[in-house]
């Protein structure tokens, strides 16, 4: 078959949900498909609106000789309507990767209500649905009612060379040492939503007397944020203990995951969080929240915890916890192996996807 792919930028754009994305390219490509990738430009949200009615753009998805276009819904503003006008003029069935709905989102109530509208009106113009978790999968329904064709096919946390996660697993109790810093890694680029402000604030609260915190993640996505993190930073006189390491490749992310003890990511919402999981791998028990669908990959308390959002007491009272209980730090992270060991590889589910695609039929408009 031939795939059309719609995404904003390139497909090597460094978050989770373009890593499930090109996963799920690469199972495809494996089963013989070809495949093309359309991008659009990142823009703001009211210039995504306009591709709705750009020529160029209509002509392009109106005259390609696709069997199936997927279409990433982070691209939801820019293909409400368009959808619409293409459903009466081509032949492909047109299938939504769904990641999470921007109106789940943290945000005031009046603005989710107006995203809701138009994400609402994209999703009821698509016929078929990938999703990432039973979460999603729930809040769409919840959204458009009943969904017709569709697939749950988790992300996965087994793209790390399994020697790296073989050494971290014998390295365990060695690395957990009573006297040693409490290692905190956190890993999302540094937009308000994956919570940094929440770990600094309970780092203020809990006043650790040995510990360490990682910062994985792209300082560009929102500056003034992370500008913001960063003064925060350097008011509490934490320069020698906090790093920011900006973006960084499969290799250098295996090194943070290997030397850290925890992974502290209380986002305010998510619709799987694939950090968690690949943090699991390497027997690093993760701290997430109750918002969306992390309860779905750890067990609260056996493998790893979940927060209530943006409740900085509640993660200080961890962190205390985890540094002078070793011992217990210990049992979370070979239960977080185990629990990754569990899961399904990316593999698996890109056989899922694939086998959903094949077996999609055309549409009859």
């Amino acid at each position: 078959m031939h795939i059309g792919l719609v995404i904003y930028g390139s497909l090597e754009t460094l978050s989770g949900g373009y890593l499930y994305d090109r996963q799920m390219m690469v199972a495809l490509h494996g089963r013989g498909h070809r495949l093309t990738v359309i991008s659009l430009p990142w823009e703001n949200y009211g210039r995504h609106l306009t591709h709705n009615f750009d020529r160029a753009v209509r002509q392009q998805l109106a005259t390609a000789d696709f069997d199936i276009l997927l279409q990433d819904e982070l691209n939801h503003p820019s293909l409400a309507w368009l959808n619409g006008w293409l459903r009466g003029r081509v032949r492909y069935p047109i299938v939504s990767i769904v990641h999470h709905l921007r109106c789940s989102e943290q945000r005031p109530r009046w603005q989710n209500r107006l995203y809701s509208q138009v994400e609402r009106r994209y999703l009821r113009h698509v016929d078929g649905f990938i999703f990432n978790s039973h979460t999603t999968q729930q809040t769409v329904a919840a959204l458009i009612g009943p969904l017709g064709r569709h697939v749950v096919a988790y992300p996965a946390g087994d793209r790390f060379p399994e020697a790296a996660v073989a050494s971290q697993t014998a390295a365990l109790t060695r690395k957990i040492e009573r006297n040693a810093p409490l290692r905190l890694l956190f890993v999302g680029n540094l937009i308000p939503r994956k919570g940094l402000h929440t770990v600094l604030n309970a780092l203020e609260q809990a006043q650790l007397p040995n510990w360490k915190l990682d910062v994985v993640g792209s300082l560009e996505a929102n500056p003034f944020y992370a500008l913001a993190m960063q003064r925060q930073v350097s008011q509490n006189g934490w320069q020698k203990q906090v790093r920011f390491w900006g973006a960084l490749n499969q290799a250098e992310l295996a090194d943070r995951y290997t030397a850290a003890h925890t992974l502290v990511v209380p986002s305010s919402y998510e619709g799987f969080g694939i950090v968690y999981l690949e943090a699991m791998s390497f027997g690093v028990p993760p701290i997430a929240t109750t918002a969306g669908a992390a309860h779905e990959i750890i067990t609260h308390g056996r493998d790893g915890y979940l927060i209530r959002p943006n409740d900085a007491a509640q993660l200080a009272d961890l962190l205390q916890q985890f540094h002078s209980e070793r011992p217990r730090l210990l049992a979370l992270s070979h239960q977080a192996r185990a629990r990754f060991e569990a899961h399904p590889t990316w593999a698996a589910s890109g056989t899922a996807v694939a086998d959903f695609l094949e077996t999609m039929p055309t549409p009859q408009r």
